[in-house]
């Protein structure tokens, strides 16, 4: 083949001064985003292989940093309470924080959310706002939908701010839902600063096991697609209803 012939994908390019084996090269640079086949000058990477670096990774501390708008959280009518996090600083150096509500927000979610709710939906900023604001408008409709067509009902949804995914344990003990959805910002990496996971539970309570809980992970456009994941999650909790299970005991 040419030297210096450029493969594309739909985030990067790739540059490879003769590759030996064309097709296999080829075949690993779709599969991955991943920084394979970047080419090199000498010892050094090419001058745009590191510029796409320290942007990924500028974008990463973005998501971490950002926070979720408030016309985002309007849009799908999400009331917002807090962990005890505190801070950002605090946020990232103690995740425990992230894990219990504040007393504010228990006292907001007893005045505002349906108890024992079939389904109950919470989001959370998580490590990632980009990801709420990325995936929620087509996660988020297609999980109503899928819960219609499944015959089951929907709590009162609301937004956790500086949450983790233990926060779910928390609301559990408060709500008491028959099942529990932590829509939640992933921790961002080089490859992607908006991927959003989708943690599932069968009647969560303090103490739960992470073995019991069951995840949807990489909800992005370049990862699992938004709208599939949000009908997906629809028939994961109807499953749970079904067999009183989530995490390993949940049989497919």
């Amino acid at each position: 083949m040419d030297k210096n012939v450029v493969y594309t994908d739909q985030t990067w390019q790739t540059r490879i001064s003769a590759p030996r084996h064309k097709q296999g090269l080829w075949e690993l640079v779709k599969a991955t985003p991943a920084r394979i086949g970047v080419g090199r000058t000498h010892t050094r990477p090419l001058t745009k292989t590191m510029l796409k670096l320290q942007y990924d990774h500028a974008q990463a501390i973005d998501a971490v940093r950002s926070e979720v708008s408030r016309e985002c959280l309007q849009a799908f009518d999400l009331f917002s309470v807090d962990t005890c996090f505190q801070d950002k600083e605090t946020y990232l150096k103690r995740p425990d924080r992230g894990r219990v509500l504040s007393n504010d927000a228990v006292k907001t979610i007893k005045e505002k959310c349906l108890s024992r709710p079939q389904v109950q939906i919470v989001v959370s900023d998580g490590l990632s706002a980009k990801a709420i604001e990325t995936n929620l408008k087509d996660v988020y409709p297609a999980l109503l939908d899928s819960l219609e067509a499944s015959g089951l009902k929907p709590g009162t949804p609301f937004f956790v701010r500086g949450g983790r995914v233990a926060c779910m344990d928390h609301i559990g003990e408060i709500l008491k839902p028959e099942v529990l959805v932590l829509l939640i910002g992933e921790r961002p990496g080089l490859a992607s600063a908006h991927s959003m996971s989708a943690y599932m539970c069968y009647q969560p309570r303090q103490g739960t096991i992470e073995s019991d809980r069951t995840v949807i992970s990489n909800i992005h456009p370049n990862g699992t697609p938004p709208i599939e994941a949000g009908a997906h999650i629809g028939t994961v909790l109807k499953k749970m209803i079904e067999q009183q299970a989530s995490g390993v005991r949940l049989q497919w």
